[in-house]
Formats: structure tokens, sequence, C-alpha cells
């Protein structure tokens, strides 16, 4: 496709799936965009997540615009294979990617550039473009509870505490007592992991209790029921998941994992993801992963559950999420909600600052890369639209 010459770019901030979808489809409509990477490569998070994790989505369904994923890569295309695809996807449709350089500011260009953005880099980098986009993802800044006594823990043995970002795989942790703190897909496939690696002893610390489904039933994905429901009301789906509950989830009560409660999806609409079972069922069922009472606080090498027990596991891994770290790039612009995220998404942009896109911030049922994918279309469209308009 031939770029047509623009003053100013389309600016990406994140070479992430997101941000490469976006850049791809810009390109596709003629719109030159610049993706602007703050490490040494593409796919950074991809690149350090744990080994075992593979797309909870399915191949078909998780390919970004313009590039099927190869089918050798299987159904359920693990972690590494997702790097070799975004690699692949930034080569061949030729996107044009600056690495090395981290984005710090964006604000509104004062006239006579109105309508426009400048962005501060690093390398004292002032860039002008005429939309920027950005794609610096869901999970950028690992997030752990200011825990009272936290600093006091130092683990015993080979152990320690990390977030779930550093764990790799279950080979240091082999013989030891690991407590996982958090129930959401990282900590229960950590916990699954670490029972299969060898660990001595795996505890999950649960605060809230999951809905646990499985990834396919009889060959159906549970994604494409996340897609089938996506836009119907609430309250319906919520009736018919209670009453097919016992085919849908897994029931763990027996084994000290309490049934969620409120509605499957009343819960994924305030961010509560289903738990998709890939070994921790069958690892608690076994009595090799132990659901335990949240925890509440530290006190040097014990963890004090909120039950009032307490335990002294060698390690402690936090899955405990994220934060999306927005506030020292756009904070400032008034585009966050109270909890930091984006007011607004895809192809829709904040009344406050028109031009500035966002995409790949929401962990929605129905996938998150097929999500991107339609984002980055969408948001094409308009900005091509515009640039058509202004010539």
């Amino acid at each position: 496709m031939t770029v047509t010459p623009q003053p100013h770019p389309v600016y990406v901030i994140g070479g992430g799936p997101g941000g490469l979808a976006v850049a791809a489809a810009l390109r596709a409509r003629g719109v030159r965009a610049v993706v602007l990477e703050k490490s040494d490569a593409v796919g950074h998070s991809w690149r350090h997540h744990y080994d075992r994790l593979r797309l909870h989505t399915t191949r078909r369904l998780s390919a970004l615009p313009g590039l099927k994923i190869p089918r050798s890569f299987g159904r359920w295309v693990a972690r590494a294979d997702v790097v070799r695809y975004l690699e692949k996807y930034a080569e061949f449709h030729d996107l044009e990617i600056v690495t090395g350089v981290e984005v710090d500011r964006v604000e509104r260009a004062e006239a006579p550039d109105e309508g426009r953005w400048i962005l501060h880099a690093t390398g004292g980098r002032r860039l002008v473009g005429s939309a920027v986009v950005v794609a610096t993802g869901h999970n950028h800044t690992p997030r752990v509870p200011d825990w009272p006594g936290l600093g006091t823990y130092t683990g015993t043995g080979r152990g320690t505490l990390v977030h779930a970002r550093e764990y790799r795989n279950p080979e240091p942790y082999q013989g030891l007592d690991v407590l996982v703190v958090g129930a959401g897909n990282t900590g229960a496939e950590i916990a699954a992991d670490l029972a299969e690696g060898g660990a001595a002893r795996v505890r999950l610390a649960v605060r809230t209790a999951p809905y646990i489904v499985r990834r396919a039933t009889l060959g159906w994905p549970s994604q494409r029921n996340g897609i089938l429901v996506r836009r119907l009301p609430v309250g319906l789906v919520d009736r018919v998941t209670g009453l097919f509950g016992r085919f849908l989830t897994a029931d763990l009560s027996a084994y000290g994992l309490p049934r969620p409660e409120g509605g499957l999806y009343s819960r994924v609409r305030q961010g509560a993801i289903p738990v998709q079972d890939v070994g921790l069922v069958a690892a608690v069922r076994a009595g090799r992963v132990e659901p335990v009472a949240a925890v509440d606080s530290f006190d040097g090498p014990e963890v004090v559950l909120a039950d009032g027990s307490r335990i002294t596991p060698d390690a402690v891994i936090a899955a405990t999420g994220y934060r999306r770290a927005l506030e020292p790039l756009i904070g400032h612009l008034g585009v966050l909600d109270a909890r930091g995220r984006p007011v607004t998404r895809g192809a829709r942009c904040p009344a406050e600052a028109p031009g500035l896109y966002f995409t790949g911030f929401t962990n929605p049922i129905s996938g998150m890369f097929r999500e991107m994918a339609l984002d980055a279309e969408r948001i094409a469209r308009r900005i091509a639209r515009s640039h058509s308009a202004k010539r």
C-alpha cells in the first residue's frame, strides 16, 4: 500500500499487539503511522510472561488485521509463538517502528498547530503528530498491595516475594512451599504450573472466589460464548449462566474454594473475567493446590491470612494485577476515569481531546486480541476519514 506523504504522522505509543494492529490498519489506508516502542523489540510484555502461558482464545479468533496466525502454532498459541507472530506481523506489513523511545508526556499543540499533538520522548525528542493512539497495554505496571508488614517478609530457604511478572517457570521453586496470591487467570495458572513442576506445597490465596470455566467444551471454545453474549442484557446472561452453572463452571466448594457470588456477566462488567481452567481444577481436586483465605498482612517470615490463620511459606508470588500507569503520560488531559482508565476506547475520542485514541485497555470476555483487531480497523477508518477531510 502506498502511503500518502503527510507533514505529521500518526504516532502509536506501544509496540504490542494493539499498537501494531492499529499501525497496520492505518498503513492499509495510506496513512503514515509511526510506532514508538520503549523497549528494543515489539511484543515486550509477551516476551516476559511466564513460559507456560498460551492464548486463552483460539488461533482463528486472535489474528490481527491482515495476517492470519500460522496453523502450525496450534489452536491455543504459546507465548513464544505469539512473539514470533508479532515479529512477523511487523515485518509483513512493513511497519515503521522506532524502538528504544519512551514517550513521557502527550500534550495538545497550541495554535497554529490546532488539532495536532506534541509528544515528549526520551533523548529530548519533541514529536508532532496529527493524531495519537495510546496502546501501552492493559498489563503495564505490576501492582502489589501495600500489605501491613510487607517489608518484613524475607521468605525462607531460596524463596522471597515477587510479582507474577517475574515468574517464568517452576524450576526455582522445586521443593519449596509456595503461596500464590490472587485467583485470576494468572494466579490460577501459576499455581497449577508450580504443582505440576515440583513445588513441595502450593497454596492459592483467594479474596473473591472466581468463576472457573472450561477453555472448551466438546470442541466449542468458551470465547465463542463470550462473543455470543457480549451485547445481550446483563441480567439475562446472569440468569442463563445461573441455570446452567453446574455445566458451565467448576464447583470446588468441597475443596475450600466457595462458589462465587453474583452473576457471571455482572462480574465481567465489573472487570472480573472468568478463570479459564488449564489445570487448576484437577490440581485442587488432587490436593496439589490448596485454596486459602486472602492475605491480610505479613509478620516477619509469617503470612497472616484474613481468617486469622498464619502460614510460613518459603516464597510468595503476588498475582495481584497491574496498573495502567497512564497518569504521567496523559493524566493532565482529563481523559482518565477515577480508576486511571481511559474514558473512551476504539474509534471514539474523549470530547476534550479529539484525535487521541486508546486501544487494549479493556479485558473483554470475547477475547482481547479479537477486540484489539476490531478496534484497530475502527480507529484507522476514523483517522483516514479525518485525514481525507483535511486534504
